[in-house]
């Protein structure tokens, strides 16, 4: 049949659009995305598995970690993809998603893992005090395990049968039931387990998972300044220990008591302090007033403020990359989180600046000599191209590191070793011991290391931190992109280019206004009183523009309390209180050693502390802020020392005292001690390590 040519293109053009819009949904729903749901557990004992990695199979994108309760989250494409599923110590395994939303995964341990597991015995380890914090250990109090949002349907992930829930509930909540666990408490769309106080947990090799290790801490107690008129202490500028907490809580559980230096919490912020003059490196700052969580009782703050150097007065820097690529630093926040944050670091450094990369796995290897950072593109394209496989010799590689940074040192330079590892040193000298002994030899070259510590599960907080304190380093814990920008490019100088080292305080009390005294955390860095002037003696460093805050808590003197009693009265020693005139005003008197960078002789300060405290409400807004950290940091710990502490109180004072807030820092630890808060009251502890 004849048609007009006009309407003969008009259809063409209908039939085009037509074919055009089919061809638009058909890829529309090709791209669809699907949000896929689920949980990772141990074939061998049904228990999950946390910072396991799920990636889509053939994939470039690095994928997702589970976490702390082994849950997941991942957006697939609408199409039937396969998902891969690995964690170290277990057998990889690749399934299809299929049309399911909620996809559980049983993962069966390597034969090396079983091994371990049929030929070693475990035995717990002798302790001189009954505390620990060891993987191995019983768990002890409530857990709260956080699980993903409920979802219709599952699938076994061993049979691949899809199943369907009778209850509004996750699938691995079931799982969570066999397990006998008494209660499971829904808040929103999330839901929690709660487990039976002393509750055993199964032990599980090294080398399997929840086999993180934290240093013991004991506390310090009231003394008695007639007894012990000095404290003596080497300051700390490691943020490590606030960022691993707000790991444990932002993933939901309270973090290990021994993973809480209250300190480091405190000297997780900035404080506005006085800066020094005369060319001085340091200045010392005191603020007295009540203590929140008993108002009996004085608190005083002891600040110090490095000198803020500017960028063009830092010095060249001659930097050594020390990077752990063994198998346990395959996790995508792990080696993958370290590369992103040595490029960035690199990018911020000047063209004179040089760069050298070690790693070590099996052996350390020198994968880039001392390279200058006018030729960035060869140091990124290296550091792009490290992989993570195999043991852990971390002896050899800081030997190998601190010979290539002497090889190329630069004299009154910065001089730095950056070390990137999740401390799971395994082959050669590995003990806490043997480290220590390594480092403290090395440390004489002038080189302080830096220690940037990654990763869950397996994290090795003890080992870091001896690294650090032994090596005139810094140590700080990356749990994510932004706390790495916070580390390397917004505290740049302060982390990187030291000021002052081995900085010491001590602290002569007057008995005659102090009933008794303890010192607010610092217990690993507390000295004896002749080490104050021992210049032999190491201590803590400070970099540009650091600030410090310790806190004492005071006992006054009239005051009846039981934290003060010394004792029945000495028969032979009759001390009197220091009354005369001269010193009548004075609450304590406060000297603090240095040294410059390169020098090995030290300068003393001194600062008189009157007794003469402003009200609470009149105190600095940094000086409430600090008290609310350190009020947190008690309770977190269950300090035998909180008295009247609680997290309303915490909140209140820190909601209060934030004052200027550019990073919001503050405004974060508001909402995570919120979150402390609604853990802690339905008494949720987190697993002991």
């Amino acid at each position: 049949m004849w048609l007009h040519p006009d309407i003969k293109t008009n259809k063409m053009k209908k039939l085009i659009l037509i074919t055009l819009v089919v061809a638009a949904f058909a890829a529309f729903k090709c791209n669809n995305i699907r949000h896929i749901t689920g949980a990772v557990y141990g074939s061998d004992d049904k228990l999950p598995i946390p910072g396991a990695v799920v990636k889509i199979d053939g994939s470039a994108n690095p994928g997702t970690l589970t976490n702390t309760f082994g849950v997941y989250t991942i957006d697939v494409p609408d199409n039937n993809s396969r998902l891969v599923f690995s964690n170290k110590g277990f057998t990889s395994k690749t399934i299809s998603s299929a049309k399911t939303d909620t996809l559980d995964v049983y993962l069966d341990p390597s034969e090396n893992t079983k091994s371990a597991a049929n030929t070693s015995q475990y035995q717990p380890e002798k302790r001189k005090y009954a505390e620990t914090s060891q993987s191995n250990d019983t768990g002890s109090g409530n857990q709260l395990m956080e699980l993903a949002p409920a979802a219709n349907s599952s699938q076994n992930a061993q049979t691949g049968q899809a199943t369907q829930n009778t209850e509004d509930k996750p699938s691995a909540i079931n799982s969570f039931r066999s397990k006998s666990l008494p209660e499971i408490v829904r808040n929103g769309n999330q839901y929690f387990v709660k487990r039976v106080p002393h509750l055993p947990r199964p032990y599980r090799p090294t080398g399997s998972r929840s086999n993180e290790s934290y240093q013991p801490i004991y506390e310090n107690g009231f003394s008695n300044p007639k007894d012990l008129p000095l404290s003596t202490f080497g300051v700390d500028v490691d943020p490590a220990s606030y960022s691993n907490v707000r790991r444990f809580i932002n993933s939901g559980q309270l973090p290990p008591v021994n993973a809480v230096r209250v300190e480091e919490l405190i000297n997780y912020f900035k404080y506005d302090l006085a800066a020094p003059t005369d060319n001085n490196p340091v200045a010392i700052t005191t603020e007295v007033s009540s203590a929140p969580w008993n108002t009996n009782h004085r608190l005083v703050r002891i600040g110090l403020k490095a000198r803020n150097a500017t960028i063009s007065q830092l010095p060249s820097s001659n930097l050594v990359f020390l990077l752990d690529v063994s198998g346990s630093m395959a996790s995508a926040n792990k080696l993958p989180l370290v590369k992103a944050a040595l490029k960035m670091l690199v990018a911020r450094l000047c063209p004179q600046d040089r760069v050298a990369i070690v790693t070590y796995a099996g052996q350390a290897g020198v994968q880039l000599e001392s390279t200058p950072c006018s030729e960035r593109d060869i140091i990124t394209s290296v550091i792009d191209r490290l992989r993570a496989g195999g043991s852990t010799a971390g002896a050899e590689g800081i030997k190998t590191a601190y010979a290539i940074a002497r090889d190329n040192y630069v004299n009154g330079g910065n001089n730095r070793i950056i070390m990137a590892t999740d401390g799971d040193f395994n082959v050669g000298e590995s003990s806490d011991g043997d480290m220590e002994s390594l480092i403290t030899r090395e440390r004489y070259s002038n080189v302080p290391i830096t220690i940037l510590g990654v990763g869950m599960g397996n994290l090795k907080d003890s080992k870091m931190e001896i690294l650090a304190d032994k090596g005139n380093g810094n140590y700080a814990y990356i749990d994510n992109l932004s706390e790495a920008t916070k580390a390397l490019v917004d505290d740049y100088a302060a982390t990187l280019f030291m000021v002052a080292k081995d900085v010491k305080l001590q602290v002569e009390f007057n008995p005659a206004k102090v009933q008794a005294y303890r010192l607010v955390g610092y217990e690993d860095r507390l000295l004896n009183k002749e080490d104050f002037n021992d210049d032999l003696k190491d201590a803590g460093d400070m970099g540009s523009g650091h600030t410090v805050t310790a806190l004492y808590e005071i006992i006054p003197q009239g005051y009846a309390d039981d934290y003060s009693n010394s004792g029945d009265p000495l028969k032979y020693q009759q001390p009197k209180n220091n009354t005369s005139s001269p010193y009548a005003t004075e609450l304590m008197t406060v000297k603090f050693r240095y040294k410059q960078p390169e020098s090995d002789y030290s300068k003393m300060s001194v600062a008189v502390v009157k007794d003469m405290p402003v009200s609470f409400n009149s105190s600095t807004n940094d000086f409430r802020f600090a008290s609310a950290v350190a009020e947190f940091g008690m309770l977190l710990r269950h300090s035998p020392f909180k008295q009247g502490a609680n997290y309303n109180q915490v909140i209140a004072i820190a909601r209060n005292a934030r004052g200027r807030d550019d990073d919001g820092y503050r405004a974060e630890f508001v909402r995570l001690a919120e979150t402390a808060r609604s853990l802690a009251e339905n008494n949720f502890v987190s697993t002991n390590y």
